[in-house]
């Protein structure tokens, strides 16, 4: 899937406090080399930079490459963009202080090998902190049906499931055999808009995935999804008055073991 299909620029800035919050884990120090693996437009690679770190921020999609380059040239940042993919980053070995991704190489469809390059680019004392979806309701429940409706329509049904990113043990296997220890902590999003139905308009008019499904899906089956989707975000409503829905994710800290 192209996430510079849609209009990612108007989602992005929702995950905003979940970048500073990943960010602030890592704590990049001035000076260090940080890589952001699946930067999209820039947020997590932003924050870094802002903070005095050399900053390189990997994404497939170079629409949104070019947003992040733009926004880093505003504010006079030290900050590059390079087109790549999680399981084979344009970046030497160890030459990252530090390695982040904010919902990116959770994507990665070869998690093993997205493991192995993280590990690669990241220095001998250097540390990984990415974050990961927790399985949830409203927005994830509505993201994994709309995956499930494409699939169904493309005729990609039946490969592997999600690699659980959030979970420790997971991870721990993954990162392990490069000599990395795994932490793991809960934190939480909050999505808010003025009702339900405002917030799935908005996200159907600018989501990647939904831009995916309006290409995969017959008219028909896209206003039932979309049903479906609005009829799934009024049930998991925190606010009678508006709409919040909030949702868990886990960040996930690794560092090699002295």
């Amino acid at each position: 899937m192209d996430w510079g299909e849609g209009h990612y620029e108007h989602v992005a800035p929702q995950l905003i406090p979940a970048a500073e919050r990943v960010v602030e884990r890592l704590a990049p120090q001035p000076g260090e080399h940080v890589v952001d693996v699946g930067c999209g437009t820039g947020n997590a690679a932003l924050v870094a930079a802002r903070r005095g770190a050399r900053v390189t921020g990997v994404d497939p999609a170079a629409r949104l490459l070019e947003l992040a380059e733009a926004a880093a040239r505003a504010e006079g940042l030290d900050a590059e963009f390079l087109q790549g993919e999680a399981a084979s980053l344009p970046v030497r070995d160890s030459a990252a202080d530090a390695v982040l991704s904010v919902f990116g190489v959770i994507f990665a469809p070869d998690a093993e090998r997205s493991a192995a390059e993280l590990a690669r680019v990241t220095a001998p004392d250097g540390r990984i902190v990415l974050s990961a979806w927790l399985p949830d309701e409203g927005i994830g429940k509505v993201a994994r049906l709309r995956r499930a409706e494409i699939a169904r329509a493309t005729g990609t049904k039946g490969g592997p499931p999600p690699v659980p990113w959030e979970d420790r043990e997971t991870v721990t296997a993954l990162l392990r055999p490069y000599g990395f220890e795994v932490d793991v902590e809960q934190e939480s999003l909050a999505f808010a808009a003025g009702s339900a139905e405002e917030w799935a308009a908005n996200d159907s008019r600018h989501h990647p995935v939904w831009a995916a499904a309006r290409a995969a899906l017959e008219p028909g089956e896209l206003a039932a999804l979309e049903q479906r989707a609005l009829e799934i975000l009024s049930d998991a409503n925190e606010d009678p008055g508006g709409f919040r829905v909030t949702s868990r994710y886990a960040v996930v800290t690794a560092r090699r073991a002295a």
